[in-house]
C-alpha cells in the first residue's frame, strides 16, 4: 500500500513539474505501454480470446484518448507544416486503432506502435535541448532519473 502511495505521488509530481516536452514525452509513453499491452493479448493467436476482448479494448481506448490529448497540444498557429503533419499523423492512428478493435488486427497495432516508438525519440531530444531544459535527461521519463 505504501509503496503505491508513493509511487503515485511520484508520478503526480513528474507530470506537474515537468516541462511542456517532456509532458509529450509522458504522453507517447503511456500510449506505446497501452498499445505493448494490447499486443500481450494477441500473444501467440490470432484473435483475442473472449476473456481478454474487454482489457484489449480498453487499452486500445485509452492510447486513442492519449493521441487525442496530443493532438489537441498541437499548436496549429506556431507549429506549422510540424503540426500538420503531426496532426494527420494522429488522425491515422487513431482511424488505424479504431480499426485494429474491430478486426483484432496486430499489423495494424503493431505499425501505431512502431511510429510512436520512433516519434517518442525526437521528442525526448526536444525535451533534452536546452530551450526545454530538464533537471536531467530524459532516457525514459516512466523511469526515475537523477
Amino acid at each position: 500500500m505504501g509503496y503505491t502511495n508513493g509511487y503515485n505521488a511520484y508520478q503526480k509530481a513528474n507530470v506537474s513539474t515537468a516541462s511542456q516536452g517532456r509532458l509529450v514525452v509522458l504522453l507517447y509513453e503511456g500510449a506505446i505501454k497501452q498499445l505493448t499491452t494490447a499486443l500481450s493479448y494477441l500473444e501467440g493467436r490470432d484473435k483475442v480470446e473472449p476473456k481478454n476482448i474487454e482489457k484489449f479494448g480498453i487499452c486500445l481506448q485509452k492510447a486513442q484518448q492519449i493521441i487525442g490529448e496530443l493532438q489537441v497540444s498541437l499548436d496549429m498557429e506556431k507549429g506549422q507544416d510540424i503540426a500538420k503533419n503531426l496532426m494527420s499523423l494522429y488522425l491515422f492512428f487513431n482511424e488505424e486503432l479504431v480499426a485494429a478493435n474491430i478486426s483484432q488486427d496486430r499489423k495494424k497495432i503493431e505499425f501505431v506502435l512502431n511510429m510512436m516508438s520512433q516519434l517518442v525519440q525526437s521528442w525526448r531530444q526536444v525535451a533534452n535541448s536546452t530551450a526545454n531544459a530538464p533537471a536531467a535527461k530524459i532516457d525514459n521519463a516512466l523511469n526515475i532519473v537523477g
